[in-house]
């Protein structure tokens, strides 16, 4: 659960600046996909916001009011689905913000084009290392 240290922080400065676009003048000038991949990021880093901050509510919750160990082997399983949901949702909303601000400054053919070279990284980096490239090292 030490790698949630780095993507808490990633994923609220991501949802910081979706809380203040609309606030933008520019932003009455949308068009409806722009629009919509809006909501997609912001709703996307809005939930994954409070994916990745289930696990720490949970150590505080469980010890002082249920009095239930704080660590257990199904609240690890648990933390663990909670956290990978959370991380989906952060890769839907860096997707979508890169996406909406690609199609802002140059049009939605090159923003798709850079959406899906981020998406294939992201999909390389996140998924493939860690399930096929190290598993043939180890």
């Amino acid at each position: 659960m030490e790698g949630l240290r780095t993507s808490l922080p990633a994923v609220q400065v991501l949802f910081a600046f979706l809380l203040i676009a609309p606030f933008q003048q520019r932003f009455n000038r949308l068009d409806a996909l722009e629009r919509n991949t809006f909501s997609v990021a912001f709703l996307s880093a809005g939930l994954s916001s409070v994916l990745l901050i289930a696990p720490s509510i949970h150590q505080r919750v469980r010890a002082p009011m249920t009095g239930l160990r704080r660590h257990s082997d199904h609240h690890l399983r648990v933390t663990i689905r909670v956290a990978l949901a959370g991380s989906a949702f952060m890769a839907i909303a860096i997707l979508a913000t890169i996406f909406l601000v690609a199609s802002i400054v140059y049009s939605t053919v090159p923003a798709a084009i850079v959406t899906a070279t981020v998406g294939v990284v992201l999909l390389g980096t996140w998924l493939y290392l860690p399930l096929v490239a190290f598993r043939r090292s180890d």
